[in-house]
């Protein structure tokens, strides 16, 4: 079960001093958050990882003395703790960013480019959900070996036909990243199109694309209004900015990159992709949804599901967070709960029974 923190006890580890009061600041005005400490390198900071045991860390990466990256990889080892990174949006962060999340970091909050004092309200809001999910995390879900490549000939291999009508939709949040790299290398090229929505801030989804990309035998990119879902192909929705859909035209399904409020809190939505999935691809889809915080997703799962698709959604054991896809299971959207390691195997398994018309 879910573990809840009434009292959660942060470190905020940055070069800046103007960063760390602001943070301390800003944190510290939720009445269930309390700063223990703060830290302007690594090294001060793993002596008070040592003494207070942190419920959470937000974490810079370019920092004095020793980066963030190489210092959380080596508490994580010996301590290992909730981890939010707090970074600036340049390009070297970026792929460092992600560097950090396969080293075992839950999420990431995104400096202001420019104007911190101004933006921090909201900065401050996002920093605060986040910090109150990763205080719920078990990070010692998201260190796990990936799917060992040998495995892959042992999955059920699905035959390309000349039909391109069936399409995979997966959702997912908070431990998607590295969820996603462990399940993606499993789908033979051959797979149909597959498309996702992973909760991340504006600029880290291409990012996330590209790394994909090298681990996998489909080809993944960050979508494009318009892109075709087809065969071979992974499309991610881009993050933070708007809401990814499937439409069809006449025997093509296409992706739109529509603008939007956020649904059940994020932007891009899962239930935004699920609901336009269930409309426009009914009974010829099957669908996923993976761990993560919160509800999105579950309504469009269901949507999926009453259209006569096939619905899985991951299980608690191996899920970071068991919160999307405890909701969707509990309202009776997804037909079976499974593990992590077996999501390619069953939706291939899926996919042979649609071909098959079963």
């Amino acid at each position: 079960m879910m573990k809840y923190i009434h009292n959660i006890r942060v470190l905020i580890v940055d070069d800046s001093a103007l960063v760390r009061d602001l943070l301390t600041k800003g944190l510290s005005q939720d009445p269930e958050i309390t700063v223990i400490g703060t830290a302007p390198d690594p090294y001060l900071a793993r002596d008070i990882l040592v003494l207070e045991k942190p419920d959470v860390i937000t974490l810079d990466i370019e920092m004095p003395k020793m980066d963030g990256i190489t210092f959380l990889k080596k508490y994580m080892d010996v301590i290992p703790t909730p981890t939010i990174i707090v970074s600036s949006l340049t390009e070297n962060n970026k792929k460092l960013t992600m560097d950090a999340l396969e080293a075992g970091a839950v999420d990431i909050v995104p400096k202001p480019k420019s104007g911190l004092v101004d933006a921090l309200p909201t900065m401050m809001n996002d920093l605060i959900q986040k910090v109150k999910m990763a205080a719920t995390v078990n990070v010692s879900r998201i260190r796990t070996k990936t799917i060992d490549p040998l495995k892959i000939n042992a999955l059920p291999q699905y035959k390309l036909d000349d039909s391109t009508d069936r399409v995979i939709a997966i959702g997912s949040s908070t431990g998607g990243t590295e969820a996603l790299a462990r399940i993606l290398p499993a789908f033979p090229p051959a797979t149909p199109g597959i498309v996702i929505v992973q909760h991340m801030p504006a600029d880290f989804t291409n990012s996330l694309a590209k790394r994909l990309n090298r681990l996998s035998l489909m080809t993944v990119k960050e979508a494009e209004n318009g892109d075709r879902v087809i065969s071979g192909q992974v499309l991610l929705a881009p993050g933070g900015m708007h809401h990814m859909k499937i439409h069809r035209y006449g025997g093509q399904y296409r992706v739109k990159i529509v603008d939007g409020e956020p649904v059940s809190s994020h932007r891009p939505s899962v239930d935004v992709l699920f609901e336009s999935v269930a409309s426009a691809v009914g009974k010829n889809a099957v669908a996923v949804l993976m761990t993560g915080m919160g509800k999105d997703g579950a309504d469009g799962l269901l949507k999926i599901r009453d259209a006569g698709g096939r619905t899985f959604v991951q299980d608690e054991k191996t899920s970071v967070v068991w919160g999307m896809p405890k909701v969707g299971w509990l309202m009776g959207a997804a037909e079976a709960m499974i593990p992590l390691g077996d999501i390619p195997s069953t939706v291939l398994n899926a996919l042979n029974q649609l071909q098959k018309g079963d």
